[in-house]
């Protein structure tokens, strides 16, 4: 499915084809935020294109899935390529910070997301008022994304919104917290010398 990553450019493509969905990812850690997003889904397209723009990650994504049948598949799997990507192109983890935090206001909404890099896929989804669609897009779905992606990506992820009462700004204060959160995490700290734990591996 993957096809590796870049030591030097901390990059990666993932592949993945099932009866249901055909999911292709391209990231770039080290990037400028510049997003090409096609899931047939427009309101998901709109929230990875903040989440790589806010997370200056350069993101390609493609996906072809069974619409028809309702979007739960494309977008848990597109959670799961994306998740996967982000392993591959960390490599070892050498030299990161491991560790991203980020509070987000958006209007009447505020989003506290805090996470870990430490190879153990968790998620802790405390967000009220999801019920019902934005537009066509189901808003129970947002945890299927982020439970596909932890799972892939062995990222321990805790997502907290205290208020907010508008479904869109409640989820794009998500995309977007998650995306500074992931740059902290991800980025290389000089002073980090191999793998951020005590154990010697993550």
């Amino acid at each position: 499915m993957g096809e590796g990553a870049s030591e030097m450019s901390r990059a990666a493509e993932v592949r993945r084809e099932t009866r249901e969905t055909k999911v292709y990812v391209k990231l770039i850690l080290d990037g400028e935020g510049k997003a090409e997003v096609s899931t047939g889904i427009g309101f998901l397209d709109h929230m990875l294109e903040l989440f790589a723009k806010h997370g200056l990650f350069d993101l390609e994504v493609k996906a072809e899935g069974d619409l028809h049948v309702d979007q739960h598949h494309t977008v848990e799997d597109v959670g799961i390529c994306l998740g996967e990507a982000f392993s591959e192109a960390l490599g070892d983890k050498s030299g990161i910070r491991r560790f991203g935090f980020f509070v987000l206001p958006m209007f009447e909404s505020l989003a506290l997301v805090s996470l870990d890099i430490c190879g153990r896929g968790y998620l802790r989804f405390d967000v009220k008022g999801l019920e019902g669609k934005v537009g066509d897009f189901d808003c129970e779905l947002v945890e299927e994304f982020f439970n596909g992606f932890v799972g892939r990506a062995g990222v321990t992820l805790h997502i907290l919104v205290p208020y907010g009462s508008n479904k869109h700004h409640i989820i794009e204060a998500i995309f977007k917290a998650f995306g500074r959160a992931m740059d902290m995490a991800t980025g290389i700290d000089e002073r980090v010398k191999g793998v951020p734990s005590t154990k010697g591996v993550l």
